[in-house]
């Protein structure tokens, strides 16, 4: 098989220029466009070495390149994405909108952003993940090692705008969490899904997107906002 500008991951996807940044911009390529972005990461959910990541979409088994604004992606195998400069800590908001196309019988494959992400590339990784599915529902969790507990089992809501027979092109939703000293609420779309106490859930570290199995994604935006 020719490999000519694919990476090789298990745990990680670090580009092969490594290059200092400042947080990513959605708005500006991390390199070349059409390429896969400079200096961003990403671990499987089940370690694989023979899992290609590349911008040939015919060869790779995760296809995750610039295209500006944002960056597609269109995943074989379950991972999250992320970068090393996207941190944030206290009080913030973080939100970032998603185009899916046609996702045939995977309805059921979820996608969204993940926040508080720490010790990711160790056995004791960590974070809380806000998904939705094609199937109208969203889900909150958190990762702790192995462990995933739920914080909101899978919910129906009419905020998720669904790839249906009628969708022309792609489903756009936009994810917002809003992190605050006593509480954290969930939004779609401009709806309040749900709000939690605070307390007990590790919200400092990075933040970025998980993508589950066969998924065709366009993330046109990544962005967090301190108060």
């Amino acid at each position: 098989m020719k490999r000519t500008a694919l990476l090789t991951a298990s745990l990680f996807l670090i580009s092969t220029v490594l290059v200092a940044q400042n947080r990513p911009d959605g708005t500006t390529p991390q390199g070349e466009n059409l390429k896969v972005p400079i200096g961003w990461e990403l671990r499987l959910d089940r370690p694989n070495p023979d899992v290609i990541i590349g911008d040939d979409i015919e060869t790779a088994d995760i296809y995750f390149v610039n295209m500006t604004p944002g960056w597609h992606i269109k995943t074989g195998p379950a991972a999250i994405f992320y970068h090393p400069e996207n941190t944030i800590s206290g009080s913030y908001n973080i939100s970032s909108e998603f185009h899916l196309f046609d996702p045939g019988e995977r309805n059921r494959e979820a996608f969204g952003i993940f926040f508080g992400g720490k010790n990711l590339d160790k056995e004791n990784q960590q974070y809380v993940y806000f998904l939705i599915r094609n199937t109208g529902e969203y889900l909150i969790k958190t990762r702790n090692g192995d462990e995933t507990p739920n914080i909101q089992r899978w919910t129906a809501t009419d905020a998720m705008h669904k790839f249906t027979e009628e969708t022309e092109d792609s489903a756009a939703n936009t994810f917002l969490v809003d992190v605050n000293s006593d509480k954290i609420t969930f939004y779609l779309n401009g709806t309040e899904l749900t709000s939690i106490p605070s307390n007990g859930v590790e919200t400092d570290g990075l933040f970025g997107m998980r993508i589950n199995h066969s998924n065709d994604v366009h993330v046109t935006s990544l962005v967090i906002g301190q108060k």
